[in-house]
């Protein structure tokens, strides 16, 4: 029987806009299972950010229960929040987020540094994930002298760097063309068969045919 790493219990989410009270999400109930491959499928403004930033315990839901490997998460103090956060999950976003005036190994390592590993284990773990992915001959490059794609694969190579159970993306391949996206696409792939749990926020319904599972999100509802 497998074991849920992430479920939501009639979490909400919403935004007083004055007179006027926004649902962004609206009372869902969720389950991500361990090593589960899910594509969150909705067009914008459906609620599926907001949806990744609760599951990525980012953001706080308005009402409703947040479990992370059985562990009520509204019940732990921001530093315990933030410690679970930092080493059980990896976060990929559509924009990269990787800092300008960092080199790529720089990049990579940097949150291992946060979470308290030295230096020299952080830029050997950074540095073993980069050559695994082909991009051990670019340490020493900047973000602004790489490729779309050679950028997003250091994305991912930096939420992986602590190790982490899940990795949640945010559209990974909507800066990207069609055929670096396959390949950032394939790289996915490869982790749920290394036994990540893996969940991909998208509009694009293409994605979904290399999931397991599909959710679908509209108007803060899931609806299927």
């Amino acid at each position: 029987m497998k074991q849920d790493v992430i479920r939501l219990e009639n979490v909400s989410k919403i935004y007083d806009m004055g007179e006027e009270k926004i649902f962004a999400l609206d009372e869902i109930d969720l389950n991500i299972e361990k090593n589960d491959f899910v594509s969150i499928l909705g067009p914008s403004g459906s609620g599926k950010s907001t949806l990744l930033h609760i599951l990525g315990l980012l953001d706080d839901p308005t009402s409703g229960k947040v479990f992370l490997d059985g562990v009520e998460i509204n019940k732990l103090n921001e530093d315990t929040r933030a410690h679970l956060r930092g080493k059980k999950i990896g976060f990929v976003f559509q924009t990269f987020n990787l800092v300008p005036s960092l080199t790529v190994l720089e990049n990579v390592a940097l949150p291992a540094v946060i979470y308290e590993q030295d230096e020299y284990s952080a830029h050997s773990r950074a540095t073993k994930i980069l050559e695994k992915i082909g991009m051990g001959d670019r340490l020493l490059h900047y973000p602004g002298q790489l490729s779309g794609g050679q950028r997003q694969r250091v994305a991912i190579a930096r939420a992986l760097v602590n190790e982490p159970e899940i990795v949640l993306a945010d559209e990974p391949t909507g800066n990207l063309d069609s055929k670096t996206g396959s390949e950032v696409l394939k790289m996915f792939r490869g982790l749920h068969e290394e036994g990540k749990t893996i969940a991909i926020i998208t509009h694009d319904a293409s994605i979904t045919k290399i999931t397991k599972r599909i959710i679908r999100i509209k108007d803060g509802k899931i609806t299927g």
